[in-house]
């Protein structure tokens, strides 16, 4: 039987927690069907890590975005820096970008500014979003039926069905990763069963997010077959079903063809 082929849809592969045995990583992914990779930025310093991880392995591919918890360390002229970077290299989103209310004493206005700011700048490039939401999905749904882009990715969606039914409106898919895997998450595992079937893509948010079987430990991009056999029992389709399914889904979200990918290794 031929082995399914997979996409991790966010997955930090450049992170230090994989400084001592990044290759054997994705070594493992690879032999367990995981083909492609989005691996996307939090800061403009991380940028260049971004592109050595994807230039080193394939099937990895960036996206270069300043993370809402990173704000309070950058700078207005990093948007400049940031155009820059998305002009000179070839990413296939702008990632990741978004709000976060879940952390305290963090300065809301300064998310704000910098999101809507990296809204404008994925109008400009015609570039894709990777989301992060937290706490503060309808403000963030305010920002984008302000600031029009092209769809993309809320990775690790944890919101209504409602603000669901919206990201979907505006050509967004929703990643599902680890936290499917909790009995507990019973409104994670309900939107993973109920929700239209083009908006699934799945994600591992590696090295965070483990899945039940790994909690508290280090979560990798192999895992992606095992959290999708819990996705796939959900919805009553076969691994291959929904190895079809989310590849097809991941790569119309992140309007990536066959063309861009092989001209990438």
């Amino acid at each position: 039987m031929k082995t399914p082929m997979w996409i991790d849809s966010h997955c930090h592969l450049d992170a230090p927690e994989f400084d001592a045995d990044r290759d054997a990583v994705w070594q493992a992914a690879r032999a367990a069907g995981v083909a492609e990779a989005l691996v996307p930025a939090v800061c403009l310093s991380n940028c260049a890590a971004v592109t050595a991880c994807c230039a080193r392995y394939p099937g990895c591919l960036p996206a270069y975005g300043i993370h809402p918890l990173y704000v309070m360390a950058a700078q207005e002229a990093d948007l400049a820096a940031l155009a820059d970077y998305l002009m000179r290299h070839r990413p296939v989103a702008l990632g990741e970008i978004g709000l976060d209310a879940y952390v305290p004493n963090v300065d809301f206005a300064r998310q704000e500014f910098f999101f809507a700011a990296q809204l404008e700048l994925a109008q400009e490039f015609d570039l894709p979003v990777v989301l992060h939401g937290r706490r503060a999905l309808d403000l963030l749904l305010k920002h984008l039926r302000r600031i029009r882009v092209k769809g993309g990715i809320a990775h690790a969606f944890n919101g209504s069905r409602q603000q669901a039914d919206m990201l979907i409106g505006l050509g967004f898919r929703l990643g599902f990763g680890g936290a499917l895997t909790y009995p507990g998450s019973t409104r994670i595992r309900r939107l993973a069963e109920e929700l239209p079937a083009e908006s699934l893509v799945l994600e591992t948010d590696a090295p965070d997010i483990p899945p039940r079987w790994r909690s508290g430990q280090r979560n990798t991009p192999a895992e992606i077959p095992a959290i999708a056999r819990e996705l796939a029992a959900l919805r009553g389709m076969t691994e291959a079903e929904l190895a079809a399914l989310t590849t097809t889904n991941t790569r119309m979200a992140l309007h990536i063809s066959a063309m861009y990918r092989h001209s990438r290794k």
